[in-house]
């Protein structure tokens, strides 16, 4: 996976290793599982919270689909009912 991402990024060997040096010169060896840590928990929190809206938009959307059902169903109900009753007046 890290491979399909350097090379997405074009990034060659060379430039990972400076990338990697730097960030170790900037935070130090003892605060980088720290730092990954938190971005792994930032991910993660990102990911639960659009699964949510995922989650709330297709219920929403399955709700909106049950009501108009619903309301197609009434109709059709209320038309047969009509037509008997126009059936009932017209065979008395």
């Amino acid at each position: 996976m890290t491979q399909n991402t350097l090379l997405f990024l074009n990034i060659g060997a060379q430039e990972t290793i400076l990338i990697v040096f730097a960030v170790l010169l900037l935070f130090g060896g003892k605060k980088l599982p720290e730092l990954a840590r938190g971005l792994g928990k930032g991910i993660r929190e990102f990911k639960d919270a659009s699964d949510d809206v995922k989650r709330e938009i297709h219920r929403n959307i399955n709700s909106l689909t049950a009501e108009e059902e619903l309301k197609q169903e009434e109709e059709e109900e209320r038309k047969r009912y009509q037509e008997n009753e126009e059936n009932n007046k017209t065979a008395e």
